[in-house]
């Protein structure tokens, strides 16, 4: 028997995201029912009630809110940009921690026009402006590497070792990682960084899904656990070996699953956890 297969559901988190079509109180019941024990919200999904309400209506079912998504896109080409940016991060603070959120994940941000190294240290310096805020709110931060085609738009860190570099250098204990499988699977030092992030003590979220082979579209057909290439349940076994006992988050950006009915989807996301995580 592999005893590192998952039977049971007391780690599994599900993000807001993954059940798009829901609304947040939609998605909060059916968690309830349906035994998920945490929550992962997205900013989006808090519409028409105020954070702390939400965050109440969340506990009021037994949940735990795991995190809050998203923060970061610092680098931007003009002061005004980067300015505008450490705001909406603080606000995103704020929000969390009414909320009820510990962590925010950070999708750091990239942007044509700014090279690699320049966003990076972007990125640092803006990380760097917030953490005061972030302490002070007891909310901890999170940089989510995020695969190298994203590296243009969407984020110039790119690799656990970029993650953990910047981390090292930040030098701050609210600052840490979020590895997530999509984006980190095809790494053949991914197993080496992890060990050296949880040394670090800043290994703070793990995020799991597939990767599907052909895929449809890089950022909306995540697939399924079970349903694509990466090996998970071995990842997860790197995770674990550091001693890391947080949720593993199930994330997925799917326009083919967001068309089924969520009921069902809910239902084959907890089979594929036990089966494929």
């Amino acid at each position: 028997m592999d005893t590192n297969q998952l039977t049971d559901f007391s780690r599994l988190c599900i993000h807001t995201i993954t059940h798009k079509p829901w609304s947040l109180k939609e998605t909060t019941d059916a968690f309830a029912r349906e035994g998920v024990p945490g929550i992962t919200v997205w900013r989006d999904a808090v519409k028409d009630m105020t954070h702390e309400d939400a965050g109440k209506m969340i506990r009021d079912k037994g949940l735990d809110i795991v995190s809050y998504c998203r923060g970061g896109f610092f680098p931007g080409k003009t002061e005004a940009e980067r300015a505008a940016a450490i705001a909406d991060n603080e606000k995103c603070i704020d929000e969390a921690a009414a909320i009820g959120a510990p962590l925010i994940v950070l999708v750091v941000g990239a942007a044509p026009g700014i090279s690699l190294p320049e966003a990076r240290q972007q990125i640092a310096d803006g990380i760097r402006a917030v953490l005061p805020r972030a302490r002070d709110k007891g909310v901890k931060l999170a940089i989510e590497p995020l695969h190298p085609m994203y590296a243009a738009e969407r984020s110039a860190v790119n690799s656990m070792k970029q993650a953990n570099d910047m981390c090292e250098a930040i030098a701050d204990d609210h600052c840490g990682v979020a590895v997530d499988v999509y984006h980190l699977w095809w790494d053949d030092m991914l197993k080496a960084e992890i060990e050296r992030c949880a040394a670090l003590d800043k290994l703070f979220a793990f995020h799991i899904c597939d990767w599907r082979s052909p895929t449809e579209d890089f950022l909306l057909d995540r697939g399924l656990m079970g349903e694509g290439v990466i090996n998970i349940r071995e990842i997860r076994s790197w995770v674990e070996a550091t001693g890391y006992t947080g949720y593993n988050e199930v994330e997925i950006f799917s326009n083919r699953w967001w068309n089924e009915d969520q009921n069902k989807f809910l239902d084959q996301i907890k089979e594929a956890y036990l089966k494929h995580s």
